[in-house]
């Protein structure tokens, strides 16, 4: 990438990524995030996330350094030659996914999400759920713990866990996967074009109460939810080259 020369240094709540904050600063200098060419996150994956939320809508470039556990969205943490790492990265584009939701009091709400829009049960009841794709009906009710939509940044997550596919961020797919599935017990969810229109409608929904969340954004008591991919908006994720994001989902599929 071309010379990124203003950085902007964030960092999780946590003595260690606000102590990196302090020293990468005090060697790199800073600016504010709104004036930068570059923000360099310190933290774990919800943090990267977070960040990546906070700057949805402006296109700046986003560099993550390992502070938390998992880091899987992450690079490894060094405060050596910051500004060669940032001129060399690898820039991975990732659409959000768009989530229009319809609660039981009759209100909408409207939310983004990066991993996956995700439809789970609020009590011990399961849930019904009736699943459109592109204005048909696909299953005609489905009992479950929930059911959730992938993007395939967001696959090696909560999707993974679900035993959905891991998807390679270039195969122009999202992954609807079923959360402990009961009936039909054999579905085990479907790959849809990028394009998809996915409605989930909440049968019974005053017995058996749904919630939805886009990450980390949640609405209770929904009645039916519209899911699609967001194509006029792109988020760019910077990655050590030999280390980008294809490589790590690709690396997934291979682990026991």
């Amino acid at each position: 990438m071309n010379a990124l020369r203003n950085i902007a240094f964030v960092a999780a709540r946590g003595e260690a990524a606000e102590a990196a904050r302090d020293r990468l600063i005090a060697r790199y200098g800073n600016v504010a995030p709104e004036q930068a060419d570059v923000v360099v996150a310190l933290g774990g994956d919800g943090f990267m996330l977070q960040t990546l939320h906070q700057h949805m809508t402006r296109n700046v470039p986003i560099y993550g350094m390992n502070q938390g556990t998992v880091g899987f969205l992450m690079n490894e943490y060094s405060e050596d030659d910051l500004p060669a790492r940032l001129a060399n990265a690898i820039a991975t584009s990732v659409h959000p996914l768009r989530m229009r939701a319809m609660a039981a009091d009759g209100s909408n709400h409207e939310a983004l999400a990066i991993n996956e829009v995700a439809l789970l049960r609020q009590t011990r009841q399961t849930a019904k759920l009736r699943i459109s794709i592109d204005g048909k009906v696909r299953v005609e009710e489905l009992v479950c713990d929930g059911a959730l939509v992938a993007t395939p940044a967001g696959s090696t997550a909560y999707n993974l866990s679900a035993h959905g596919p891991v998807l390679p961020l270039d195969a122009g797919v999202l992954a609807l996967t079923p959360i402990s599935a009961f009936r039909p017990r054999r579905w085990r969810g479907a790959l849809l074009s990028r394009s998809a229109v996915v409605k989930i409608e909440v049968l019974e929904s005053a017995k058996r109460p749904v919630s939805a969340t886009a990450d980390f954004n949640e609405v209770r008591d929904v009645i039916a939810v519209e899911i699609r991919e967001a194509p006029d908006l792109s988020l760019k994720l910077l990655f050590d080259a030999g280390h980008g994001l294809e490589e790590r989902i690709l690396n997934e599929q291979f682990l026991s």
